[in-house]
């Protein structure tokens, strides 16, 4: 019951935020069409209401009241080829390297603004944090992860006041959603195999996908962060803008459900009630702490019609440093493990971009850029299979069409090249991956993103 009000709220806003893309980490800066053409180096550019995001101040330079509403089609691609896959008595985890984990799916935002004068009021719906990675069942690193889903819905209501000529501040507070689905395989057969100190007998279930046993945990929470920025204009046509998003800390709770893959199997060697005894369905828990990130960005005319802008962002993916799982219960022989640990060890990260926006006429406009996005996984002993992430280079274009005086389409498409993700997984006889098997390979990623925007002004 605990999870129908959160079902609810997403149901609202899209459940399209159930499957996202492969960010810097897990984030997602798909919050404005006319800046993915730019590849997000736009943020002083305050060119639609998505400022609410970007840099709240930037709402002083929209005149009037506006509305923007984007879709982001996003389709990654995430296949591992395996060179390892062993369990810790060396036999093996089978050979199906799991198809490609990245699911297609498509990210909205929602924002509006209007101008008082000196100050200015906006709201943004939007999903700043997401992922989804899906493997088959019986994959070579299915006791690392099978289906990992994390969703965000950010509610975002900001004020900005032009306190000076030329400078501008803004603020806002966000109340955001997070909802988590992690999966796995778990080894029952080589649970029970080394319970019974090596019986010879319970062998042929031992790394055996027909005992393994099903674990399903699901958990959501709500948290309160804030952002602020602000817009100088130093020169006619030339603007700088800095930005902040504040960590949000959430405490998920929730549930875990166990389902033994096949009972009859088990039942020939004596093990289904055992299976069930060691797996019971219970409560859980954990905290996330989502990173505060920081921007500085450039907004630079050349000629009346050509301007290029600049962005450097920070982010404090070092607040990621473990994923900590809490059961109510316990799990495993006697219900002995009361917690489940993944050493993520992830280091703040760094994006750079530049971009560039061409008037072609009153009505048409396009957009271009490039951005090179710095992983937050220190090397492959900490990447999992649950985010295989690696550093990209960005490829954007895009372009805006006015098509009335209080109407304008804008779409973009850009490429991101992600470099192989190395991952090298080791199973001891003790430590947070026994059990788990030792999976070495890497992972062939890429990612395509193709944008639609409608703005309405009044």
């Amino acid at each position: 019951m605990r999870h129908l009000k959160g079902l609810a709220f997403l149901s609202i806003f899209g459940i399209a935020t159930s499957t996202t893309v492969f960010g810097a980490g897990f984030a997602l800066v798909e919050q404005s069409v006319p800046n993915l053409g730019s590849a997000f180096s736009g943020g002083a550019a305050a060119e639609d209401a998505s400022t609410v995001f970007f840099n709240p101040a930037g709402m002083t330079l929209l005149p009037g009241t506006q509305a923007a509403g984007a879709l982001h089609f996003v389709v990654p691609a995430a296949t591992f080829h395996s060179k390892q896959a062993t369990n810790v008595l060396g036999g093996s985890l089978g050979s199906d390297s799991g198809g490609n984990a990245g699911k297609a799916g498509y990210v909205p935002n929602l924002y509006a603004t209007s101008n008082f004068g000196r100050v200015a009021v906006g709201f943004g719906i939007n999903a700043p944090f997401g992922l989804a990675t899906d493997y088959n069942q019986k994959w070579v690193g299915r006791y690392h992860a099978v289906k990992s889903v994390l969703r965000t819905i950010n509610i975002n209501p900001a004020v900005a006041v032009q306190i000076a000529d030329r400078l501008s501040l803004g603020a806002g507070v966000s109340a955001q959603y997070l909802d988590v689905q992690l999966t796995n395989m778990v080894d029952f057969g080589l649970s029970a195999f080394t319970a019974s100190g090596g019986n010879p007998a319970l062998l042929p279930t031992v790394s055996n996908p027909n005992a393994d046993v099903y674990a399903d945990l699901n958990a959501d929470s709500w948290g309160i962060g804030w952002n602020l920025g602000a817009l100088l204009s130093y020169a006619d046509g030339g603007r700088l803008g800095l930005a902040y998003r504040s960590r949000v800390e959430h405490k998920l709770k929730g549930d875990a459900d166990f389902t033994t893959v096949n009972p009859a199997f088990l039942g020939l060697f004596g093990l289904s009630g055992a299976a069930a005894a060691s797996f019971p369905d219970q409560g859980v828990s954990g905290d996330v702490t989502l990173p505060a990130t920081a921007s500085l960005n450039l907004y630079q005319q050349l000629t009346p019609a050509w301007a290029v802008t600049a962005d450097v962002t920070w982010t404090e993916w070092s607040t990621f440093d473990k994923l900590v799982i809490q059961f109510d219960r316990g799990v495993g022989a006697g219900l002995a493990s009361k917690q489940s640990v993944t050493t993520e060890n992830w280091q703040d990260s760094w994006r750079y971009a530049l971009g560039s926006t061409l008037r072609v006429s009153e009505v048409f406009t396009v957009r271009g850029g490039v951005a090179y996005d710095e992983t937050p996984i220190e090397g492959a002993t900490y990447r999992t299979p649950r985010i295989p992430d690696e550093d990209r280079f960005w490829l954007a274009c895009g372009a805006g069409y006015q098509l009335s005086e209080h109407l304008a389409l804008d779409v973009g498409y850009a490429h991101l090249f992600v470099r192989d993700a190395e991952m090298n997984k080791v199973d001891t006889a003790t430590g947070e991956n026994r059990g788990r098997g030792t999976v070495v390979g890497e992972f062939d990623n890429h990612v395509d993103i193709l944008s639609a925007q409608l703005t309405a002004k009044f």
